[in-house]
């Protein structure tokens, strides 16, 4: 059996990668024509390794073997935030077909929506096959263009009224093993070319609401200010503050939106997202209390009215030792991002392969990883597969 080798990959990407591909980089959101073209190039994929098409009820497409289930499967997603990366996500799914064209009985699949960037909706088609989707919350929730999720599914060819149906596709699985591209630095600083992700840590989204009000810029006086930015700026410190310094803890204050965001006028309004991750999520829990307790002295000192809820709330996994003992001799790694490999974790045994990042760099367009490389983890992922498919 001939092994994957990179130009492989190269050949199963060329399909793909101008998709979507811009000046500023690639943008594949969900249930869009871009995604939808990406999809055409899974079929033909599917179809040149004998596996056939099927779409679950929360949008994501599988490759299935003509086999009876349950199968192992691998994958990724075909999505992508806005002017992102070439290789985040589609090298999953590439590598998943070169795999399954070597393993009998191995499945190859797209999650739907896995990046969220459209409605706010990360892990969406993964989250909805382990049953972990508030279905009324998400159909709801629209885009920048005030256009409701339900919508847009139907628009794509998905009937968002059956979306409630898709935790019965998980029993067609046995496990999940996917390929992702490291968006760190530690396998470059391991000088590996791959290695096997060992857990992922807990992570929380927060929104933030601040209510203040509108005034001149130039003739209200300090005290008279009621400087919503302000007290959001406070907050955005005060979070990388109760951190306590420690480096495994990460906190990105990742999106703004301020009214009437004028040049003359003080900021009357502000809603504002917190994202903090780390392995520890006793450590997780206590932060988000005394930053909630930090935004009522806040609140009290600058007569503006704060409100914190949890907008995304994901325990940390540790992945099934038996798939990582399947996996061989990779450096073991801890994982700061969500992945769908994370979600099914939860429900059946999983894993996850990363790819050697030089740079680290991901969900831009100087996202980039050698295939020669990506190669290595592919072959990883197949002896992998071979031994628990």
């Amino acid at each position: 059996m001939k092994a994957i080798d990179a130009s492989e990959l190269r050949d199963r990407l060329a399909g793909l990668e101008p998709i979507g591909r811009g000046p500023d980089g690639t943008t594949r959101l969900a249930w869009t024509a871009e995604l939808a073209a990406a999809e055409v190039w899974f079929g033909e994929q599917a179809g040149a390794a004998g596996l056939g098409v099927e779409r679950d009820p929360a949008g994501s497409l599988w490759a299935v073997p003509d086999s009876p289930g349950p199968w192992w499967a691998t994958g990724s997603h075909l999505d992508s935030v806005r002017s992102g990366g070439r290789f985040d996500g589609a090298l999953g799914v590439a590598a998943g077909f070169a795999v399954a064209e070597r393993v009998p009985g191995v499945a190859v699949i797209a999650f739907a929506d896995e990046e969220g960037a459209r409605f706010n909706t990360p892990t969406f088609g993964s989250r909805a096959l382990v049953g972990r989707l508030d279905v009324g919350d998400v159909l709801a929730r629209t885009d920048d263009d005030g256009l409701a999720l339900a919508d847009a599914m139907r628009s794509a060819g998905t009937d968002p009224e059956r979306l409630a149906d898709a935790p019965a596709w998980l029993a067609r699985l046995r496990g999940f093993l996917e390929l992702h591209i490291d968006q760190t630095q530690d396998l470059a600083r391991l000088d590996a070319a791959a290695g096997a992700v060992g857990a992922l840590a807990s992570r929380m989204r927060l929104a933030l609401t601040f209510a203040g009000r509108a005034d001149h810029a130039g003739t209200t006086r300090r005290a008279e200010r009621r400087d919503a930015l302000a007290a959001a700026a406070r907050m955005i410190v005060a979070a990388d503050e109760l951190t306590g310094g420690d480096p495994d803890f990460l906190v990105t204050a990742a999106r703004m939106l301020v009214e009437p965001n004028a040049f003359t006028t003080v900021p009357s309004g502000v809603r504002l997202w917190i994202d903090g991750r780390t392995p520890d999520p006793e450590r997780l829990a206590l932060w988000r209390a005394e930053l909630e307790a930090a935004a009522a002295v806040l609140a009290g000192r600058s007569g503006v009215a704060i409100e914190l809820a949890t907008a995304s709330h994901t325990e940390g996994v540790t992945f099934d030792l038996d798939v990582l003992a399947g996996i061989g001799d990779l450096p073991r790694l801890v994982c700061f991002a969500g992945h769908d490999a994370g979600i099914l974790a939860q429900r059946l045994p999983a894993g996850m392969v990363f790819v050697r990042n030089a740079t680290g760099v991901s969900h831009s367009p100087e996202e980039h990883v050698e295939l020669d490389d990506a190669a290595v983890a592919a072959e990883a992922m197949r002896a992998a597969l071979t031994r628990l498919a």
